[in-house]
């Protein structure tokens, strides 16, 4: 995993987007997903990429999709390249590992955040309300304590290089109906949940994590990642206590030394210092080789 790559440049496949991390192509009426090796924090895109680390996030997406097909499926069609079509071929060595072929979904138009845990944002929150996300919790709760049970806190889908809007599950709804919100909600909860008690044997608390869906006619499925270093916060169990922040298998370490530095959290980022690449490289790695058998 020591060569990185920032962006694919395939000119025989059909370019639709390129994501904070993803880059996607069109395959006939079919997506290919490709992780890269790019690392966002603050929603802005890090000059340096994290060798390796697409693979990983790809690898560990399909592992949980797997996991949660009997909850919900998946856009997921094939991971493997052999089972691509015959344009991606020539493309071979750099899709390995990193790429899924999928199925197009129209994506619902809000990030699906499920917190067993309150940090981040939502002890902000917490410390100004007392709620996260219109949702009322008991006084006297500490930073990263458990929460008494799993709460859904959505946000909006911002443009790139904008932050996403927490809202409530009132303004979910107006979005996208109250029969889908709920659906929503409770699938969410569902795959956080085992996911969470699966994770924990392996010595990780998964904090929260983050999960999008799309339609395909009218059928509700997952999409994009799922249960990643990037789209959740992975914390030691051995070493986790309530009322301060935890140590982490995520960018959470990313984030701390971009606050330490001061930085403005707007574009142009920081360039990395090599350290903060490896070690950062180090953490996805432990997560993976914990998570995935």
């Amino acid at each position: 995993m020591s060569d990185a790559i920032a962006q694919t440049n395939f000119p025989d496949l059909k370019f639709l987007n390129r994501g904070k991390v993803r880059d996607l192509y069109a395959v006939g009426n079919n997506l290919l997903l490709v992780a890269t090796d790019r690392i966002s924090a603050f929603d802005v895109i890090m000059p340096n990429p994290i060798p390796g680390k697409g693979v990983i996030l790809n690898r560990m997406s399909a592992f949980w999709f797997r996991q949660m097909e009997d909850i919900i499926g998946n856009h997921i069609i094939s991971t493997n390249v052999a089972d691509y079509p015959p344009e991606c071929f020539p493309y071979a060595s750099s899709l390995e590992g990193r790429s899924m072929l999928a199925r197009r979904a129209k994506p619902l138009p809000v990030e699906c955040i499920v917190r067993g845990y309150l940090s981040g944002s939502g002890w902000k929150d917490y410390c100004q309300s007392r709620s996260v996300s219109g949702i009322k919790l008991p006084e006297g709760l500490k930073e990263s304590a458990k929460l008494p049970q799993t709460i859904f806190t959505p946000t909006t889908k911002a443009p790139e290089g904008q932050h996403d809007t927490a809202i409530t599950k009132k303004d979910m709804e107006n979005l996208i109906g109250a029969e889908l919100t709920d659906k929503v909600i409770n699938i969410s909860i569902a795959i956080y949940e085992r996911a969470a008690a699966s994770a924990l044997k392996a010595g990780i608390i998964i904090a929260d994590t983050k999960m999008e869906f799309g339609l395909i006619s009218d059928e509700l499925i997952l999409i994009d990642e799922l249960l990643t270093p990037d789209s959740s916060r992975f914390w030691p169990a051995a070493e986790y206590a309530e009322g301060r922040g935890q140590k982490s298998f995520d960018k959470q370490f990313l984030r701390d030394y971009l606050l330490s530095i001061k930085w403005n959290q707007k574009p142009p980022a920081p360039d990395l210092p090599p350290e903060i690449i490896s070690k950062t490289k180090e953490k996805y790695e432990e997560a993976y080789r914990r998570l995935v058998p």
